[in-house]
């Protein structure tokens, strides 16, 4: 290059900006940076709506455990029995037959959703199969829960005109009391449990989520699976209810975090 040709190019570009025409690195996008970890900002409205649907669920979980721990379901009943629970107060026996845990399982899907995109840098294989078995557990939960049904049947037990449509009934409730014991509540239990592991393991490899919030997730379902040891498996599955319960605020508040920071 002339001198002359050398000038001008330092006149064209300004003393102060002279850069290296090979340089081309892209500009840096616009991210949320929180705790050395960057976010798309096109999330923030999916990390509030997490938050709050940890929150509500926070707020549900310790309402279903007290009504268990105060009007024991009759698990053990027959069809007739759980009829009855539905005659005498009929919001109890939706609590009964798990319909907190419907909702719960309505709210987990943001949830779910929101710690995929946190962590989905993290450990993509993962995630994605966490998730997937997540959701899968989650659709066979509905499809084994039977509150809604029981209640309808309930209602035309009370109102049946013949012992053999009462004893129709009788036979539908029992089935449905079979479904909901059966191999879909147990698909959703297992695949549930061993999401939360998978996910909490793969928190611990970030600082976006404080280490107690991974071991918590990790501890409150390897613990669920104590619902399977004999004499004391409710009353473990209970306890993993309570770790998880303050985990479920811990993750509210982190979402929160997420969804306003800029």
């Amino acid at each position: 290059m002339s001198t002359e040709s050398g000038v001008e190019w330092r006149s064209a570009v300004g003393k102060d900006h002279i850069t290296d025409p090979r340089d081309k690195r892209p500009e840096p996008t616009p991210a949320l940076t929180v705790e050395g970890e960057a976010a798309e900002a096109r999330w923030k409205p999916l990390f509030r709506i997490a938050g709050t649907a940890a929150l509500v669920t926070a707020v549900l979980t310790p309402i279903a455990l007290a009504v268990f721990a105060i009007w024991p379901p009759p698990y053990e009943g027959t069809a007739e029995d759980w009829f009855l629970v539905f005659q005498d107060n009929w919001l109890l026996g939706l609590m009964s037959l798990d319909l907190p845990f419907v909702v719960i399982n309505i709210l987990m899907i943001p949830i779910m959703l929101a710690l995929y995109i946190c962590l989905r840098r993290v450990s993509p294989s993962l995630m994605a199969l966490a998730v997937t078995i997540f959701l899968v557990g989650v659709a066979a939960f509905f499809a084994s829960n039977p509150s809604v049904e029981m209640l309808s049947l309930s209602n035309r037990y009370a109102d049946a005109a013949t012992e053999a449509y009462r004893s129709s009934l009788l036979g539908a409730g029992e089935a449905m009391l079979a479904t909901f014991q059966g191999t879909a509540f147990h698909v959703n239990y297992i695949l549930a449990q061993t999401a939360g592991i998978v996910i909490g393991a793969v928190m611990l490899r970030t600082t976006i989520f404080n280490r107690s919030i991974g071991y918590l997730m990790i501890g409150g379902n390897a613990l669920g699976f104590g619902l399977y040891v004999p004499a004391v498996g409710l009353a473990l599955s209970a306890l993993s209810g309570v770790i998880l319960w303050v985990w479920f605020i811990l993750i509210a508040r982190r979402f929160f975090q997420l969804g306003r920071t800029s």
